[in-house]
């Protein structure tokens, strides 16, 4: 074991993606608050970075530690002092105010704080209230594909350049391993140690119902709550409709709203907005969910083996999941807001994702077939009516009103990367 100034840190540790963004970050302000679900590996990357640097480490789940901090603030910052990592800075939300007034002290010095936190909702009320143009916020999700593999990416693209480079050190998976890595999940302590999967699922859940949810909200029936979740992990992938969702988990639509908004803003699904411009008068305009850890949705939606998931009536939603979620991931980790989007309009014409960036839209589409036929046809969806092209033949890059169509990917289970044609590719899923 290491040790860190009263924490430990296991010698068993897998790099993260994020750690280059955290260290930017640090040298940019004075305050570091580092968010997301629970069990995602917040605390145990800030640590691992804080190795021999003589920061202190205090938890808020500790009650004792807690009751300091929330009642005598200025002790408390007298007993830790900085620099310091605070974990769970959510339950003490008056020492916000306290640590304002010691950076504000303390001028120009940079990385006094080092916060992490996962009930966003109650953080970010503080953070705006107390630390704004102080702190640098980033949000982190479970393990990647890639963390897990030891090749670590960047941002995803669909430059077919950068595909190519990363083949020299991406580890190719067969159908089976990806849905074997899609049923076990993102979480560290299923890959720290033989952890049974659904095991940890069950304990992840009740403590979540347990602790965040009665902290963040009433919950007058935990049961409906935790209905209401295996209701949303059966719909990854769907377009949101709380009054459905309402319907299927016996609750009104307001408490779907309420309830669904919770899991937002505690890193346990991500909404997906659609793209729509004046020149696509036609798109539809409800975003779509996901949740980002595909083994808690594997468990809600009570699939019992890889096999069975690939196998089942939600083996191509689940897939879909599981790349949005690493493209997701791809992005958080650079410290970016990911600019992610999808297309459906009102003739069923769907782009699974769309990548918008510098003004070029980048089409995405996702299928679990090893050899997809057609797949690229609705790209040409993106351009204005009247506008349509053959992007799929002409290889052009298509200046549209205030943006371009850039290159597409289909992502599959190919085993190589290869051309469709001269402007999209299809991209083999552990490419991502």
């Amino acid at each position: 074991m290491i040790y860190i100034d009263n924490c430990e840190v296991t010698a068993l540790y897998i790099e993260r993606a994020i750690e280059k963004s955290i260290i930017e970050t640090d040298m940019s302000f004075p305050v570091v608050l580092l968010t997301g679900a629970r069990q995602v590996g917040k605390t145990t990357v800030l640590k691992k970075l804080a190795q021999n640097s003589g920061r202190k480490y205090v938890t808020l789940d500790d009650p004792a530690a807690r009751e300091l901090a929330s009642r005598e603030p200025e002790l408390f910052l007298q007993r830790y002092e900085p620099p310091v990592l605070i974990d769970e800075i959510q339950y003490a939300p008056d020492l916000m105010t306290h640590i304002k007034i010691y950076v504000d002290i303390h001028g120009d010095e940079r990385g006094i704080f080092w916060l992490t936190g996962s009930q966003v909702f109650h953080l970010m009320r503080g953070v705006s209230e107390s630390l704004a143009g102080r702190v640098g916020i980033l949000n982190m999700a479970g393990l990647s594909n890639g963390e897990i593999n030891g090749s670590v990416f960047s941002e995803f693209t669909t430059s077919p350049d950068i595909l190519m480079t990363r083949l020299k050190s991406a580890v190719p998976m067969d159908l089976m391993q990806v849905y074997e890595r899609i049923f076990r999940g993102s979480m560290p302590a299923l890959y720290a140690a033989d952890t049974d999967s659904e095991k940890f699922y069950y304990s992840y859940v009740q403590s979540y119902l347990q602790r965040d949810i009665r902290d963040l909200t009433q919950v007058a029936d935990e049961n409906s709550f935790y209905r209401f979740l295996c209701v949303a992990a059966a719909r990854s992938g769907c377009m949101l409709n709380y009054e459905a969702m309402a319907r299927e988990a016996d609750v009104s639509a307001p408490t779907a709203k309420r309830w669904l908004s919770l899991l937002v803003t505690s890193g346990i699904v991500i909404l997906i907005e659609p793209y729509f411009s004046n020149a696509l008068k036609r798109a539809v305009k409800a975003p779509r969910m996901y949740f980002l850890d595909t083994g808690l949705c594997s468990h809600l939606t009570r699939w019992t083996s890889p096999e069975n998931l690939e196998a089942g009536a939600m083996s191509g939603a689940i897939f879909e999941t599981w790349v949005v979620s690493e493209i997701y991931k791809s992005f958080i980790n650079t410290g970016r807001r990911p600019p992610l989007f999808y297309y459906r309009d009102s003739n069923s014409r769907e782009v699974d994702l769309i990548i918008a960036k510098d003004n070029t839209l980048y089409p995405i589409e996702i299928k679990k077939s090893a050899h997809p036929v057609n797949a690229s046809r609705h790209f040409k969806a993106l351009l204005p009516e009247g506008e349509e092209k053959d992007s799929d033949n002409s290889g052009e890059i298509f200046a549209v009103q205030n943006f371009n169509l850039g290159e597409g990917a289909v992502i599959c289970m190919s085993q190589d990367l290869l051309p469709i044609n001269k402007h999209n590719w299809l991209v083999p899923v552990w490419l991502i």
